[in-house]
């Protein structure tokens, strides 16, 4: 005989007991901001933050703790998939962070080389402009579970080969910084991009003359100061490989500014379908 059992009262119809019922696993609740990527992240963030206190008067340091910030770009990507914690979040701070350390360093090439201010300045609007652009247009027109890396071939078959081949993205990402490292290296070694560390003779020199470089003494309180030492050394730097870097990446940094551009162009028209269709839409519903 089946037994009936009695809700209200928690028996059985023959008068047994009914045993307690399972409990319900709660779903655990991880953290997301301590996945293994996002702590890569931090610390490209901490590289990038020391690196920009090194930046006017220690080359080396700035260059290397730079480039290391740079190389983990690409491993968190990998720490993403090994560890299967891909986010939302994981991939706007990776953005932010990409965009924010190429911008301070044009920022300061731009205070470096006061003459080719307004190419670094046009070059920073490129590079926000045209992520924002594509960012805002993926998640308008595709939905909030469309990844910004996924680009049909219908609508750029150039923007699918840069996101969906790691290669490819690798190479252009690091290539690009490698060139504005280098470009900055050659601010401390190289008399074409900085004439100023061309020394004149002291029978040239005339008040007012901008050849003329403050002594040590006059930036620092010690002259013999760590700072006043690696800006002297900084001066001697040999530019021949900082003008190697220059040639090799200068053409993937030019590839990857027409990415850009091609980037405002493509979201602009994604942008100005959707406009049409809403507009398509409101005008039938006036009929």
């Amino acid at each position: 005989m089946v037994a009936i059992t009695d809700s209200s009262r928690g028996l059985r119809s023959n008068g047994s007991v009914r045993g307690p019922e399972p409990a319900t696993p709660k779903p655990s609740r991880e953290n997301i901001f301590l996945f293994v990527p996002n702590l890569i992240g931090y610390a490209r963030i901490f590289l990038a933050l020391v690196s920009l206190y090194y930046m006017p008067l220690h080359p080396r340091r700035c260059s290397f703790l730079y480039s290391i910030s740079c190389l983990l770009d690409a491993l968190d990507g990998y720490a993403a998939r090994a560890f299967n914690q891909s986010t939302k979040f994981g991939a706007v701070l990776d953005m932010v962070t990409d965009r924010c350390t190429t911008t301070c360093l044009l920022v300061f090439l731009s205070t470096a080389k006061p003459r080719w201010s307004m190419l670094f300045q046009l070059l920073i609007s490129l590079d926000f402009t045209s992520h924002y652009m594509h960012m805002y247009a993926t998640l308008a027109m595709g939905g909030s579970g469309k990844s910004h890396k996924s680009v049909d071939k219908s609508r750029s078959w150039i923007l699918n080969l840069y996101y969906s081949n790691r290669n490819v993205l690798f190479v252009c990402c690091a290539l690009n910084e490698l060139f504005f490292i280098a470009l900055y290296l050659l601010a401390f070694s190289s008399p074409i991009i900085s004439p100023a560390l061309l020394q004149p003779e002291p029978s040239t020199l005339q008040p007012g003359n901008p050849a003329v470089l403050p002594k040590p003494s006059t930036l620092f309180a010690n002259p013999w100061s760590a700072g006043a030492m690696e800006m002297a050394r900084a001066n001697k730097m040999d530019s021949t490989v900082p003008w190697v870097l220059c040639v090799i990446s200068f053409p993937v940094m030019a590839f990857k500014q027409w990415v850009n551009v091609v980037q405002i162009v493509k979201a602009s028209k994604w942008l100005a379908e959707g406009d049409l269709a809403e507009r398509a839409k409101l005008a039938e519903k006036k009929q």
